[in-house]
């Protein structure tokens, strides 16, 4: 399973503003107090196939407010957040996904897409040549050898100061973009 994606709202990509951490939630009375100390006036769950809750602030809060401009740009605040067991298994998933494990197990990954990557596109895996469940083992089994003969092939023909490192993946590319340190090779990952 890959990682819980970034928060992409407009208080979440600026710095300055409130996002949605900001703000403490009370499940039990359901109402959410803002970072001045307002409470929420309306708390709804719309009819959608994902489910979520709507928060609402007042206008009578919001207008008057110092900091709105760091708030808000409608004339009040409104919040949409996932339930309370969603709610908390995301974030338990956002903060373990900053640690130095699951970074390691995660470039792992990379090493693996970029080797089913080869066998899809460079070999023409999606497709079997063949009917019966054996014979198309058979037909991944020597595909699998024949790669390994061209790796095995390639690492001795060319001399280590000339080899020139294969092609990221995107998967590799996004570990890059994230700064999540990857191993030169997925399988010693996790070996010290």
């Amino acid at each position: 399973m890959g990682p819980v994606r970034k928060k992409r709202t407009r208080q979440s990509r600026k710095g300055n503003v409130f996002d949605r951490d900001a703000f403490t939630i009370d499940w039990e009375r359901q109402q959410v107090v803002c970072p001045q100390g307002k409470l929420s006036r309306e708390w709804s769950t719309p009819l959608s196939i994902a489910p979520y809750t709507r928060v609402r602030f007042a206008k009578e809060d919001c207008g008057p407010c110092l900091v709105k401009s760091s708030c808000t740009r409608g004339d009040r605040r409104q919040l949409n957040f996932l339930p309370k067991q969603l709610y908390e298994r995301q974030a338990a998933a956002r903060a373990a996904q900053q640690t130095t494990p699951w970074k390691a197990n995660y470039a792992m990954r990379a090493g693996v897409e970029s080797t089913v990557n080869e066998f899809v596109n460079g070999h023409g895996m999606r497709q079997t040549r063949y009917r019966s469940q054996t014979k198309t083992h058979v037909q991944h089994v020597l595909t699998a050898i024949a790669v390994n003969i061209e790796r095995v092939n390639a690492e001795l023909a060319t001399p280590t100061a000339e080899r020139r490192p294969r092609t990221p993946t995107a998967l590799q590319n996004f570990l890059d973009w994230q700064h999540i340190p990857r191993p030169t090779a997925w399988r010693t990952a996790g070996k010290s």
